[in-house]
């Protein structure tokens, strides 16, 4: 990127649903400016195009090429994020990547390495991190207003349609979603028990398909967790629920409990008791606020949040669950994470 340009210049690849968000968000930062955009679909190419005024490409290496962009936005099916991040890196593109950063944390791990190896940042889309009420969730553990955790729950009990994932050649697969609900609809709650609570020692799932018929992954999945930190934990995942249930995050400590229900923050202590409306709050806020911070760390040519590396584990979470599931026994999430990395105890600031 040359000295003098003041924005960071996006171009975008996959023209699904979730890129309209992400290109909406790039125009809406204040130093960063959507210039491409890349599918090899016609119809999502002019579909995209009747909203955002930019260059239009069927070849994402052809994009590649171009001097004018400095960092690509990755919004391809998640078992492909690998492959398209690898070749924007090389490519000498900082790389933002949605959740999850892949399907696995070997691939994921292989993204990691090929933007250090050609010297470009790399961020992992996790919303959720920036809304005001997960903040005043994280706010009542790290404060210990709330005491030492001793539980925490977990839910995602979403519906989804059959046609969801039957109108769909990647959702539910093994290859491209990574699974179901977990992975899919559930993994930023995840993030945030681990982003909160910190590191998982100990995974242990059950799951099982059934409300859809013909997808691979699962639609209702169970987890129990135990934490470093001593706490026990339960997480739930489902796309099966009529009718839908908020999200739920609880977390209960010595001295009180905080709980994250939908956009309704409340704070339980032994002499008062607070709840807090956040339903003023939009999804489009927080990814703007990621994208803002993303932005200006690239152009400091710092860290930007949430790091690569540390969107691995949650995904190592995930992953692990899965085993446990399939081999029916508690697994360590951190089986899949680099020594190197959990002895560097910058993960969680």
């Amino acid at each position: 990127m040359s000295n003098h340009s003041k924005k960071l210049r996006f171009g975008i690849v996959g023209l699904g649903v979730i890129s309209y968000r992400h290109a909406q968000s790039i125009a809406d930062a204040e130093n960063a400016e959507l210039v491409a955009a890349s599918s090899r679909t016609e119809e999502n190419r002019d579909k995209f195009s009747n909203e955002f005024d930019v260059r239009m490409f069927a070849d994402f290496e052809e994009m590649l090429k171009q001097d004018d962009i400095d960092a690509v936005s990755i919004c391809t099916p998640s078992g492909t994020h690998m492959d398209f991040g690898i070749k924007a890196a090389e490519a000498g593109k900082h790389v933002v990547v949605d959740k999850p950063i892949e399907v696995t944390v070997d691939r994921g791990q292989k993204l990691v390495d090929a933007c250090k190896k050609n010297g470009v940042k790399l961020a992992v889309i996790y919303q959720n991190r920036f809304s005001n009420a997960v903040l005043q969730l994280k706010d009542a553990v790290d404060s210990g207003k709330i005491g030492k955790p001793v539980m925490a729950r977990g839910t995602v009990k979403w519906f989804r349609t059959q046609e969801y994932y039957k109108g769909s050649n990647w959702r539910g697969t093994l290859e491209l979603d990574g699974g179901g609900a977990l992975i899919n609809q559930s993994i930023h709650t995840l993030d945030l028990l681990i982003w909160i609570l910190g590191d998982l020692k100990c995974v242990f799932g059950m799951k099982d398909t059934l409300t859809h018929e013909g997808i691979e992954a699962e639609d209702n999945l169970i987890a129990s967790l135990r934490f470093a930190n001593g706490a026990l934990g339960i997480f739930e995942a489902s796309t099966s629920i009529v009718p839908a249930q908020p999200r739920t995050i609880e977390i209960n400590g010595s001295k009180g409990t905080a709980v994250l229900r939908g956009d309704q923050f409340e704070l339980e202590l032994e002499d008062k008791q607070a709840s807090t409306d956040f339903s003023h709050e939009s999804d489009e806020e927080f990814f703007l606020k990621q994208y803002d911070e993303i932005v200006n760390a690239i152009l400091k040519g710092k860290e930007p949040p949430v790091s690569g590396e540390e969107s691995l584990l949650s995904l190592a979470a995930v992953e692990a669950i899965y085993d446990s599931c399939g081999n029916h026994s508690a697994i360590n999430p951190s089986k899949y994470i680099s020594d190197d990395f959990y002895s560097s105890k910058k993960l969680y600031s």
